[in-house]
């Protein structure tokens, strides 16, 4: 057991590694909008059901010996295609069948074809453990609950060191082998013990080893226990996104948080199977335990989150967490992770403890221990699946981050009322918990009061949000003027722009059509608040604007701010023609059709925002070049050294405008006069086009005082830093960001305005 324990725990470890860097490979090909990558952990989970029920269907049929030679060739078979993986998943899905395949069903299936060899093994593993390891009918149930808790904590802390240490420092690729190397280990490991498990079985034959049950289902049917887990499966996973998106509001979405949510929910989890499983041995009915844990884990998990929901505008949370406040690094980071920690370790550890109880609930025969370990997992896995996809797609989206809590209080409800009808009314600890489900459907929140009270809303502040699957924006206006709306604009936690639009993102949009011989087509890569891309219809030449948002509230909450105030930029971009807003991944839409366009300019985001690294990496400004015609020119902010040097590694012709830090790029020379650029800003149709973004700002010659950086095709230049498979800047910490300007200047309006 000890060097099994040791074995499973580096196949955790290793397991969370490939998972997260195969499942952002993946989403390179798929898309990064929450549609597809439903389909990306569909096919990954589409192949852990299909090793369970593989597992489930051979690992009885082999000796305990042959059980353990077939994990380790498991182990080893995952190991490999860790090594070769990123020749399918990137090199060929990603680069080359980016854009190509469109239809959903054609996306899944090549996703599981991508991943369905290594995940089959991963499937299959536990069912082939559990065989090896079943000597006793006493112990089987510990011995597989305590193997699968220390997996799952190897799983949590690959998350863990993966996300916030090996990931960033290494890169896509050195993650995968280092994950290969612990596969090598584990099979290695196991190995060492075929010896004397071949001299155990010989002296004890397996025949002797089966007892004749007179009953082996005592607490109910293998068929009830997989339901049972199936729903307690969908529960514990519709929680963890609900706290990702959550903890994601409460800290901003960047590279670490998720890892973050992740790793402590699997750790503790992992802890709650390791603490259950010495429990079980003395335990004559599991079923209460289940179902005392199993609504127990939920009505905590609903109650520390209703705590934080009170706490977050009180001090001394708010002096570090607040929606005003960028919490990326020191004490709001700190008190993040600290909240991660609190509000999801102690559910994730109740509901853990189910495992073990529903292996001593099943297991009830030497003869099929595999098969019930399989048939059990697969359960699970199922149930995993329909809540990650259920609720990142249709219960977000129907019913919102709040209404999906409540759904989870019913169901947890309905879980314990079926235990109660069927062991009777007078168990105190279960109705307590039922009535203690009912309290919390009654005490959560509604979605309006709980962003509301997550954005920091105040008494006399007007609002316009929305929230679907693929996240949550959130308007804020501050204004005491009804007819002039003033505020920040937020995005999935950030205070992405501010409506009268920031100045830098109105000469984002504006530069590139007033350089621009003729910008009859233009593209905008995302919406933001609406400066860039109001901004980019500044030439009465252009013909159409197209804007491409990834988070789709972000128009819904535009809409309403149209409606509200009909005069203003953002009510014309959705009355005039010339301007297309809609909801999709540029990236994507990039790969996609053959349209050229004559200006393409990127909305500024932060280089530390969670996939920001998809819109600073040189395959995706290679991307860009591709779709520019003739003379077209590409615009984006250049926050940083690596973003600048992986820009002008691209673009042959690159030019970076000081102090502003906007790079501009083309195939073609770049006709730049500082005098006529400033010229055309001066020019009133110009000026009164912009003021109605933000009448309280003109100077714009401000962002080009100083003389501009220039790269010409023979111009000395550094390499591509920032890669799709190593986006430094986008894990910060890892890799310390080094600005493009001194952020210590007062003067520098760019670096005032992002820091709003």
């Amino acid at each position: 057991m000890p060097r099994l324990a040791v074995a499973f725990f580096c196949s955790g470890f290793a397991a969370l590694l490939c998972q997260i860097v195969w499942q952002r490979m993946l989403g390179i090909f798929a898309g990064s909008d929450t549609v597809s990558a439903a389909l990306v952990v569909g096919a990954f989970l589409a192949g852990l059901g299909l090793g369970s029920i593989l597992g489930a269907k051979i690992a009885d049929r082999l000796t305990a010996a042959q059980a353990l030679v077939g994990f380790a060739l498991a182990e080893a078979g995952v190991g490999a295609f860790a090594l070769v993986s990123k020749l399918f998943l990137y090199d060929f899905l990603a680069t080359d069948l980016a854009g190509v395949v469109d239809a959903p069903a054609a996306i899944f299936a090549l996703c599981f074809a991508g991943l369905v060899l290594p995940t089959t093994l991963m499937g299959a593993s536990l069912p082939l453990l559990a065989r090896a390891i079943a000597t006793s009918l006493d112990t089987v149930a510990e011995r597989v609950g305590t193997l699968y808790g220390l997996n799952t904590l190897g799983a949590g802390l690959g998350a863990l060191l993966g996300g916030w240490l090996l990931v960033g420092n290494l890169g896509f690729v050195g993650a995968l082998v280092l994950a290969a190397g612990l596969d090598a280990f584990a099979a290695l490991l196991a190995l060492t013990l075929l010896p004397a498990l071949r001299r155990t079985e010989a002296a004890m034959p397996r025949a002797a080893a089966t007892p004749k049950a007179v009953d082996t289902e005592p607490f109910g049917s293998l068929r009830l226990w997989c339901l049972l887990v199936f729903l307690s499966g969908y529960v514990i996973v519709a929680l963890e996104i609900v706290w990702v998106r959550l903890m994601g509001q409460v800290g901003q979405y960047h590279a670490y948080l998720f890892p973050t949510v992740l790793g402590v929910f699997l750790l503790a989890d992992g802890a709650g199977m390791a603490v259950a499983a010495r429990m079980v041995r003395r335990m004559k009915d599991p079923r209460p335990a289940f179902f005392i844990t199993q609504a127990g884990g939920f009505v905590l998990g609903a109650a520390l989150i209703l705590a934080l929901y009170w706490a977050l505008p009180h001090w001394p949370i708010s002096s570090v967490v607040n929606a005003d406040i960028q919490r990326l690094r020191g004490e709001g980071l700190a008190t993040t992770m600290l909240l991660i920690v609190l509000v999801v370790g102690p559910p994730s550890f109740v509901i853990g403890m189910t495992f073990p109880f529903v292996q001593r609930a099943v297991q009830q025969d030497l003869a099929s221990v595999g098969a019930r370990v399989g048939w059990v997992q697969l359960a699970n896995i199922l149930g995993n699946a329909a809540g990650s996809i259920g609720t990142g797609i249709v219960t977000f989206h129907l019913l919102g981050t709040a209404g999906t809590l409540q759904l989870l209080a019913v169901l947890s409800l309905l879980l314990v009322l079926g235990w109660l009808w069927k062991a009777g009314w007078r168990r105190r600890p279960e109705v307590a918990l039922a009535a203690a489900c009912v309290l919390a459907l009654l005490a959560l929140p509604s979605n309006a009061a709980l962003w509301s009270r997550l954005h920091a809303e105040q008494p006399g502040h007007r609002t316009a949000w929305a929230e679907d699957r693929s996240g949550v924006a959130f308007f804020r206006d501050d204004s005491a003027d009804a007819t002039q709306p003033h505020g920040p604009f937020f995005i999935q936690g950030f205070a992405q722009g501010r409506i009268p639009f920031l100045p830098i993102h109105q000469f984002l949009g504006a530069v590139g059509p007033l350089l621009h011989a003729d910008p009859e087509r233009i593209l905008c890569i995302g919406i933001g608040s609406g400066g860039t891309p109001w901004a980019a219809g500044i030439a009465p030449e252009t013909a159409s604007i197209r804007a491409i948002e990834l988070v789709g509230p972000v128009i819904a909450a535009h809409q309403e701010l149209a409606e509200r105030n009909p005069d203003g930029p953002i009510a014309e971009m959705f009355r005039n023609p010339r301007w297309t807003l809609e909801y999709g991944d540029g990236r994507r839409a990039l790969s996609k059709g053959e349209t050229q366009y004559d200006v393409i300019q990127a909305d500024a985001i932060l280089p530390e925002g969670s996939h920001s690294g998809l819109l600073y990496s040189r395959e995706f400004l290679e991307q860009v070049r591709r779709r520019l015609a003739p003379g077209g020119i590409y615009v984006q902010w250049g926050p940083t050294r690596r973003a600048v040097e992986t820009f002008a590694a691209v673009f042959p012709h690159t030019l970076l405008l000081m102090p502003g830090s906007v790079l501009i790029g083309s195939d073609s020379p770049i006709d730049y006069d500082a005098e006529r650029l400033a010229a055309r800003f001066a020019d009133p149709r110009v000026a009164a086009h912009l003021a109605q973004g933000n009448r309280d700002f003109a100077d714009y010659r401000s962002f080009f005082t100083r003389p501009p950086l220039r790269w010409e095709p023979g111009s000395p230049r550094a390499e591509a830093s920032l890669t799709d498979v190593f986006p430094r800047d986008e894990f910060y910490l890892n890799n310390p960001v080094r600005m493009t300007v001194d952020l210590t200047r007062p003067s520098d309006l760019m670096v005032q305005a992002e820091s709003r």
